[in-house]
């Protein structure tokens, strides 16, 4: 079982998780043999937090209580405070699960709090447009590294700019193994495009359809 910890905070950017947790979530596309996946929120206190979108969300746990080992799965969405020393446990956390073997996948701001952190510096990662990291981050010595495009996955490290919330979701999706090829293509084609044949298409690829 894959156990995803989703970092939860005040201000965070709801909407750069929607994609990823609703499919892990629901399981609605999971192919038959797909592994199970738990989801569990993550905060610095058990304290509810509140969302850049407003909506209130109540931590699960705590960051100590996040496991280091290899089926473990960190999400850090983006936010406007990530700058903040309170971030500051959850970030040694993510550098044990990088260690570890354990994935984690950064989008937006989260980028920024790994590559001031030297978690970027040696492995290839995206961020919000090329000069961002070095803006804000004092720290970051990775730029070698740093790939022009949406969502950059590199093994058990996922990293993505604020727009590619989709691709960031697709790569963490097929890291985890849990649509079938077909279905995880077809399913990124249809939520990228919003073309019908790309559903019709999906749908045909489930369980469900007999295939």
């Amino acid at each position: 079982m894959y156990h995803i910890y989703v970092y939860v905070f005040d201000t965070l950017a709801d909407w750069e998780l929607g994609y990823v947790t609703a499919e892990l979530h629901s399981g609605r596309y999971f192919k038959k043999d797909a592994p199970a996946v738990s989801l569990t929120t993550v905060g610095i206190t058990k304290e509810p937090v509140r969302t850049m979108g407003g909506l209130r969300v109540i931590p699960d746990c705590v960051v100590d209580d996040v496991a280091v080992d290899e089926t473990s799965v960190l999400l850090l969405p983006g936010g406007t405070d990530w700058d903040d020393p309170k971030h500051g446990g959850i970030i040694r956390k993510a550098g044990e699960l990088l260690s570890a073997g354990a994935a984690v996948c950064a989008i937006c701001g989260a980028t920024a709090a790994l590559a001031n952190a030297g978690l970027l510096d040696r492995r290839p990662h995206t961020s919000n447009g090329a000069g961002f990291l070095e803006s804000f981050c004092p720290n970051y010595q990775g730029q070698r590294f740093y790939v022009d495009a949406p969502s950059v996955a590199d093994g058990n490290l996922i990293t993505a700019g604020g727009t590619g919330a989709l691709l960031w979701a697709k790569q963490i999706i097929a890291y985890l193994g849990v649509f079938a090829p077909d279905t995880l293509d077809a399913w990124y084609a249809y939520f990228s495009t919003g073309e019908a044949r790309y559903f019709f298409s999906l749908m045909q690829t489930l369980p469900s359809a007999g295939m």
